[in-house]
């Protein structure tokens, strides 16, 4: 009775975070952490630190493999497999309808306007995990100073997985002693990666086949790191390059469309399978895009408390979980650069800042809410 009590809860927690988060991969994982650690108590923070570290060293959607991790913990594989599929149903519906309406209307402008008073609330959430989390990953001044540096590097252009393994590798050097600076294993084999091209010379419009778009879906999945702007460069280098199937513009949009709906990124990739081939390849490519994350989750499900217990892996934890932190930090300045544009949207960002911190309301009433206000301000003033 108690399981399926707890697959319930997770079931409803992942489908309205899924049909209500806005802003990216570091806004999905900062209401994950305050839905389940502060609001719920599921896991504590450390457990939740660690996770968020390794899914940072992994390919594949982050917030999509914390949904699978957390369900697991929660309700075991059926929970896994319902936080998984939930969080991503809403996103690939709202795709869905984007697409029809793109394929018979030609373009999707003037829809980003509906997001304009989220933005503010999704930068509230990402600080007030980033606090909670923080207060835990950062043990020390080596800690603190791997931190800052992420951050810089991260502003100035560097590569998030190297600054991963950077960070990582730092405070394994300082707590083990230089003995132990050796390259990492799994910096060996997912470097490479990051180098080689994920096409080869575009020889001309190759035919649209479902199980090309498969296994083309499954390889990008398989292989990508960072943030939606990584996408795009995986997405030309396949779809426009390679094999013909997209325009430039085509591609935008469908990263255009990750972004103005609700959930993961993997929304892009619904758009693109349906300007290929209608509904069944939509299906076709979200599932392929997605299959190596339930793969990789499962898999680190029976390694990652092993982690902890050796000293030498717990210190490589302990700076992947600071750096992991200092993304999302430099992202969140990025989004702040952006999103808080005026007067409204300042005044929206210091109340949401103040409900955060000092409630525990549902972070699905504080989106909707923002962006209702928001509407309403475009509608009113314009």
């Amino acid at each position: 009775m108690e399981k399926r009590t707890y697959l319930k809860e997770v079931a409803a927690l992942f489908l309205r975070i899924g049909a209500t988060a806005f802003g990216g991969p570091a806004a999905y994982i900062a209401i994950m952490q305050r839905e389940t650690v502060r609001n719920r108590r599921w896991l504590d923070e450390q457990q939740f630190l660690d996770f968020n570290g390794v899914t940072n060293l992994i390919p594949g959607p982050n917030a999509t493999e914390m949904a699978l991790w957390l369900g697991l913990v929660r309700a075991g594989w059926l929970g896994y497999a319902a936080a998984g599929l939930l969080f991503i149903l809403p996103a690939m519906l709202a795709t869905l309808a984007l697409a029809w309406v793109y394929v018979a209307y030609g373009s999707l402008s003037q829809v980003g306007w509906v997001l304009y008073g989220v933005k503010p609330i999704v930068i509230a959430i990402i600080i007030q995990a980033l606090w909670d989390l923080g207060r835990k990953a950062v043990k020390g001044w080596l800690t603190a100073m791997v931190g800052i540096a992420v951050i810089t590097f991260y502003l100035l252009g560097f590569n998030e997985v190297a600054l991963l393994f950077a960070g990582a590798g730092i405070v394994l050097l300082f707590q083990g002693g230089r003995q132990l600076l050796k390259a990492s294993p799994s910096a060996m084999l997912v470097m490479p990666l990051l180098k080689v091209p994920l096409s080869m010379l575009s020889a001309g419009v190759i035919p649209f086949s479902q199980i090309t778009l498969f296994l083309t879906m499954l390889k990008i999945g398989s292989v990508i790191y960072g943030s939606g702007y990584v996408l795009l460069a995986f997405f030309n280098s396949e779809f426009v390059i390679r094999l013909g199937w997209l325009t430039h513009q085509q591609l935008l949009d469908a990263i255009a469309v990750g972004q103005i709906t609700p959930g993961p990124v993997a929304s892009s990739a619904t758009f693109i399978g349906y300007l290929m081939g209608g509904l069944p390849s939509a299906l076709l490519a979200t599932l392929a895009f997605l299959l190596p994350s339930f793969f990789f989750v499962a898999l680190l499900s029976r390694i990652l408390p092993w982690l902890r217990k050796s000293w030498w892996s717990a210190a490589f934890l302990d700076g992947v979980n600071v750096a992991s932190l200092g993304l999302m930090l430099g992202v969140t300045w990025q989004l702040g650069r952006v999103g808080v544009v005026d007067w409204f949207i300042i005044l929206l960002t210091i109340i949401a800042l103040f409900l955060v911190f000092r409630s525990k309301v549902n972070s699905a009433w504080l989106i909707l809410g923002g962006g209702l206000l928001g509407i309403t301000y475009k509608l009113v003033l314009g």
